[in-house]
């Protein structure tokens, strides 16, 4: 979605991207928050139950194109029954049902996530079992959407702050300045 082109522009040189996706494949998978909210950037797997099993997965390589680990990156909610077939090409579409047994199972109260735009920036599914955050506004320049932040605070009572992007005159033209040598 542009990340490439931009650090070529930005850059002189593929190396910083190259550079990038060698460093997200040590991102951690998800993140447990007090042990009650569940973060993760696409959603569940009909191969995963527990906390544990994503606790298993070796981290350390690019996100496959199919399995567990292929799904918590790209699998979404959806307003079904049990699992269904995703219309991305990765992961699974998942119900109510699903994250409600997922939750109960792992005792946490919430699934947050990202993978999917919200023209309001979040939304909330399934009894607010489950939010999708995203925080992209005006996304790729041209959907109109704003963006959000969840926070929480120490009891883990949930806030979101809405923001919209910049306006264009604001951002201004990236100075052509070399690219660093450790870059190179």
């Amino acid at each position: 979605y542009g990340f490439y082109d931009e650090c070529l522009r930005k850059y002189g040189s593929v190396n910083v991207w190259r550079y990038c996706t060698e460093v997200f494949d040590y991102l951690s998978l998800s993140a447990l928050i007090e042990e009650k909210i569940f973060c993760v950037h696409g959603g569940l797997s009909p191969s995963i139950t527990t906390l544990d099993q994503i606790r298993t997965i070796d981290r350390k390589q690019e996100i496959p194109h199919d399995g567990s680990m292929c799904d918590l990156m790209w699998s979404d909610p959806e307003d079904i029954d049990g699992w269904g077939l995703s219309p991305r090409g990765a992961g699974y579409l998942f119900g109510g049902d699903i994250t409600l047994q997922f939750n109960q199972t792992n005792k946490i109260d919430l699934i947050a996530r990202a993978h999917q735009l919200v023209m309001e920036g979040y939304k909330y599914m399934f009894n607010e079992q489950l939010v999708t955050v995203w925080s992209a506004p005006n996304y790729c320049y041209r959907c109109g959407n704003v963006a959000a932040i969840l926070e929480l605070d120490e009891h883990l009572n949930r806030s979101f702050k809405i923001f919209d992007a910049a306006p264009q005159e604001s951002r201004g033209v990236p100075a052509k300045k070399p690219p660093p040598d450790y870059f190179l």
